[in-house]
């Protein structure tokens, strides 16, 4: 990863040096060359964008849901009062996609 000595922001490759947004740019090395080479170009056609609560990323756990009565929920935890206080824990059925939450 290579970081702008101007303003300390994370650098991208393009073309043939990295950019940062400040401006300021720097040529890529033969070196650096190798280290970012793209093996394979996907045109924008190929891409693909998931929307929508139905991805299955979250990790789960063993909880009864109480609409259900499954025993297996996704959760994540959200601030949801004062920082001083701790967060709130979102669970969200496997199953029927119920979700509740549950406090500390």
């Amino acid at each position: 990863m290579e970081f702008c000595p101007k303003c300390g922001t994370v650098m991208f490759p393009k073309d043939n040096c990295f950019k940062c947004k400040c401006g300021y740019e720097r040529e890529i090395t033969k070196e650096q060359k190798n280290e970012y080479e793209v093996s394979e170009k996907v045109s924008s056609k190929e891409n693909i964008i998931v929307k929508g609560d139905d991805v299955k990323t979250l990790p789960t756990t063993r909880a009864i849901c109480p609409k259900c009565g499954n025993k297996e929920a996704y959760w994540w935890l959200q601030q949801t009062r004062r920082a001083d206080e701790s967060e709130t824990r979102f669970l969200r059925c496997t199953k029927c996609g119920q979700t509740w939450r549950e406090y500390d």
